[in-house]
């Protein structure tokens, strides 16, 4: 991790804007986490397990914050499918599950455009079910790190606190203010980043 003061600052303004972003929609912010640790050389072995405990930090917050937001917040009518049978979303989360472990990827970028699409779901709704995912694959995926005698990076704790914030700020907004439009445009924006820095990690 960056030892530098004005280093350090950079990186968690990154940490800070990408976990609003991605939050706001329902996302932890993984990829856009390890882009930014990239940027300022921070070592493959660090990144993964700090980009980890973030995401699963501010999934938290974002389960918390959405759930919260569907107790309260009235029925929304309209022309939406029902969504298949228990068994074929099993499948389909252990398909996209296996999908972001081998890519590295959160598993949101794959569901989120699932449910819109297919009409499931309106933005707010796959907002809150995108982030449940995303905390039982990030969990997962620390899981399997820790079994493997790894440690947890120290400067990791520094991150994660702006990340929360990031998250908590994000979420708020996607859960209580944002306009399903404004979240439709703001998945997209998020879909994109993902992607290309997918591409560019190939």
């Amino acid at each position: 991790m960056p030892t530098d003061p004005a280093t350090l600052a950079l990186l968690c303004a990154l940490v800070l804007f990408a976990a609003v972003l991605y939050s706001s929609v329902g996302h932890a912010g993984a990829s856009a986490y390890l882009a930014a640790m990239s940027l300022f050389g921070v070592p493959p072995g660090q990144m993964k397990p700090a980009a980890l405990v973030m995401n699963i930090l501010v999934a938290l917050v974002g389960t918390w914050r959405f759930t919260s937001a569907r107790l309260v917040l009235p029925d929304r009518p309209g022309a939406r499918r029902p969504p298949p049978a228990a068994p074929w979303l099993v499948l389909i989360g252990a398909g996209f599950g296996f999908v972001a472990g081998l890519t590295g990827v959160g598993g949101g970028i794959f569901l989120s455009p699932l449910f819109i699409l297919a009409g499931w779901a309106d933005p707010r709704t796959t907002a809150g079910a995108s982030v449940v995912f995303i905390l039982v694959n990030s969990i997962a995926g620390l899981a399997g790190y820790l079994l493997g005698n790894n440690a947890i990076p120290p400067a990791t704790g520094l991150l994660a606190a702006v990340a929360v914030a990031g998250g908590l700020y994000g979420s708020w907004l996607g859960s209580r203010r944002l306009a399903p439009l404004t979240l439709r445009r703001l998945l997209s924006g998020v879909l994109i980043i993902a992607g290309l820095k997918l591409l560019l990690t190939v």
